[in-house]
């Protein structure tokens, strides 16, 4: 096996985050002496989740078995995961924030499946994967991820399972979302539908479009860990793992 010096594009910042995550649970559990140390681990760990290297990769490049590189990722994706805000605290943080309104999205995560897997795959995007919710600012900063669905869910449906709209409505938030949540209720606002529009809901929805636009841009965020081009893990770890991302990726913009 040949070895070669890389670039990970991320500050030291976010290392720095994730390393005393892993040290303060090592303390915690009382951990023996492990092959890598906290900091050795987080960047295993960022390497896998930011460029998508295989275990078999990235253990190699970090000198430990494969399986021991399982168990350093799945240890600190479940720490961050339980970081991760839950819906309410992401709208508190909303509302403390002034923003006028938040962003709605869904977005698909592709898993690796064959064609009988018909509960996992999306009509919409024509493809097997797992659906997953975003709340988003209106910058694109993302505020909370949902946990992960079959692909086949609606996304006014994935909305209505986690909650969503209910907790929008008792907070009072404006929210923008595209026309697969219509029907959503009188507090998400979505495009008008049909071919043959008057100019006013025509200029409604140009107008609509540019406001969603930016907020629709945290699954674009997200997607350049590239873990989440293509999953090859149970697909139950979808939603746990862009939990721990969008931990992450607050961090490095922040």
């Amino acid at each position: 096996m040949l070895f070669y010096r890389a670039a990970l594009p991320l500050s030291r910042r976010t290392l720095t985050y994730l390393a005393g995550v892993i040290r303060r649970h090592r303390t915690s559990i009382g951990s023996t002496w492990r092959r890598l140390n906290p900091g050795q681990q987080a960047l295993l760990v960022l390497v896998h989740l930011r460029k998508g290297e295989t275990f078999a990769e990235v253990a190699a490049g970090f000198g430990v078995g494969a399986a021991t590189a399982w168990r350093y990722v799945h240890e600190a994706v479940a720490l961050l995961a339980r970081r991760s805000p839950t819906l309410d605290q992401a709208l508190r943080t909303a509302k403390r924030a002034g923003y006028a309104f938040v962003v709605l999205d869904g977005t698909l995560i592709p898993i690796d499946r064959v064609a009988a897997d018909r509960p996992y795959y999306s009509g919409k995007h024509h493809h097997h994967g797992m659906n997953v919710q975003i709340v988003a600012a209106p910058d694109g900063t993302p505020l909370w991820t949902s946990g992960s669905l079959p692909g086949s869910v609606h996304d006014l449906t994935a909305a209505r399972i986690w909650g969503i709209i209910r907790r929008l409505e008792s907070a009072g938030l404006i929210t923008l979302a595209d026309k697969a949540y219509i029907g959503a209720g009188p507090r998400v606002l979505v495009p008008y539908k049909g071919r043959k529009k008057p100019a006013s809901q025509k200029a409604a929805n140009s107008a609509h479009a540019k406001l969603r636009g930016p907020g629709e841009r945290a699954n674009a965020v997200l997607k350049t860990w590239r873990i989440l081009r293509k999953l090859r893990c149970c697909t139950l770890r979808a939603g746990q793992l862009i939990k721990a991302i969008c931990v992450l990726q607050t961090r490095e913009s922040g």
